[in-house]
């Protein structure tokens, strides 16, 4: 892409002048960095230019602005996106305060929430260069056009195609051999990857299989009625297709349908259980967080890998218990290729199949986010190798659309609030997209 270095106005720092969101929004319409002058002392030229140009080069629609602290903050971030009317991410540095927001098709709330969390309290060159660091991995869409500075390929001549032409036919050959090569590797890398989750997805497969021997049930036992028994019947059909699934799996993404159908087949038999019972039907919530075989979570728990930032994560009862005890949870461990047992969240990209099918896709860029895995997932390349559908919030956008003010309201309300800080992050209208 064209770098055309980041918007700002000499001024020197701490300048009185405050510029408006309309200044803002014209400046973005042409680079996605924007220091206003009274806050040059905030990110210099260069830092700005350098992180304008990673922007742009990943082709994604963030969208970054320093602000000083007196300026308005009353619905800054519904205004900025009515204004700029791109669909994307905007991130804003307030005075020392820092916070952003996203329309729902780039990035989920729950991935903003832990974004803003992770990089609080550091100097602006610092937080805002990680910050978008991870905003550019996980965002869906692309950049404005209007960044490119024109269309591709504007003002080629035809002498210069022509040469291409013939360069490129003089290669063809050698290129084919290449990219034979690559698909050979590749198949390679994922019978490989394939045979690693194997292991894994077969000890949670024997494990389920256990759980249903040690069941004291029994269709036809006094006291069972239709609801208990089509539970269990739920649940056997669950296990039966995990290992059907499992059996045909020709690449690590066919992994997530044997992990979706035991999850499904857990949440079955805590139905079983409760009317077993006499106790409510529990809500449908996602596996433990640290080990799916520990089944359905019954809260969210606060929990950070180490050096990592804090997070909600779903937990069972006992790893709960442990949290508050101020112990450490019971870790799913899987091997990896330096031949240790790790945390599967650090074992490498092939487990994300795997963690997806019980976690959902959409949610798992948030719970993994500053760990190797989750670093992986929401990139193309990750997608080409193990599948999509991880951090999507549903399919058919486009991304970095010239949309106006055709936007949901709710995904950028709210503002600041009266503090150095903005209100938390997130969505725009109250943590949910």
């Amino acid at each position: 892409m064209l770098a055309l270095g980041a918007a700002s106005f000499t001024a020197a720092p701490g300048a009185s002048a405050v510029s408006s969101t309309s200044d803002v929004a014209e400046a973005w319409q042409k680079d996605p960095v924007y220091v206003d002058p009274a806050a040059s002392d905030q990110l210099s030229d260069s830092q700005a230019d350098a992180l304008a140009q990673k922007i742009e080069d990943a082709d994604k629609p963030v969208f970054v602005a320093v602000l000083p602290q007196d300026f308005p903050r009353q619905d800054i971030f519904q205004k900025l996106r009515t204004e700029t009317g791109v669909t994307g991410v905007y991130a804003v540095r307030l005075g020392d305060g820092f916070d952003a927001r996203a329309d729902r098709s780039v990035l989920t709330g729950n991935a903003v929430t832990n974004l803003v969390s992770l990089v609080r309290g550091q100097d602006a060159n610092t937080q805002l260069n990680e910050f978008v660091d991870e905003a550019i991995a996980q965002a869906r869409g692309d950049a404005p056009r209007s960044w490119s500075g024109g269309p591709v390929g504007e003002g080629v001549s035809v002498g210069t195609l022509a040469g291409v032409g013939v360069v490129i036919v003089a290669g063809g050959v050698g290129a084919y051999a290449v990219i034979r090569r690559k698909k050979r590797r590749h198949e390679e890398a994922q019978r490989e990857a394939l045979r690693k989750l194997s292991v894994v997805v077969d000890e949670d497969i024997t494990a389920f299989g256990e759980e249903l021997d040690r069941l004291d049930f029994h269709p036809a036992e006094p006291g069972a009625d239709d609801a208990m028994r089509a539970d269990y019947e739920h649940a056997l059909d669950a296990y039966e297709k995990a290992k059907s699934y499992m059996a045909a799996a020709a690449h690590p993404e066919d992994v997530r349908a044997v992990t979706q159908a035991l999850e499904d087949g857990r949440f079955s038999l805590a139905l079983l259980a409760a009317r077993r019972e006499g106790r409510p039907l529990p809500e449908r919530r996602a596996p433990c967080f640290f080990d799916p075989r520990h089944g359905p979570s019954v809260q969210d728990a606060t929990w950070a890998p180490p050096g990592g930032a804090r997070r909600e994560v779903p937990v069972c009862a006992a790893d709960a218990a442990r949290l508050a005890d101020g112990q450490d949870p019971m870790v799913r461990t899987v091997d990896t290729d330096a031949g240790e047992r790790r945390p599967y969240w650090e074992a490498g990209p092939a487990y994300g199949p795997w963690a997806g099918g019980y976690f959902g896709g959409g949610i798992l860029p948030g719970l993994l986010i500053g760990t190797m895995l989750g670093g992986m997932m929401t990139g193309p390349a990750y997608a080409a190798d193990y599948g999509y559908g991880y951090g999507d919030a549903g399919g058919g956008y486009e991304g970095g659309d010239q949309s106006g003010a055709d936007f949901d309201p709710g995904d950028f309300g709210g503002g600041f609030g009266g503090g150095g800080d903005f209100g938390g992050g997130g969505d725009f209208g109250g943590g949910n997209f």
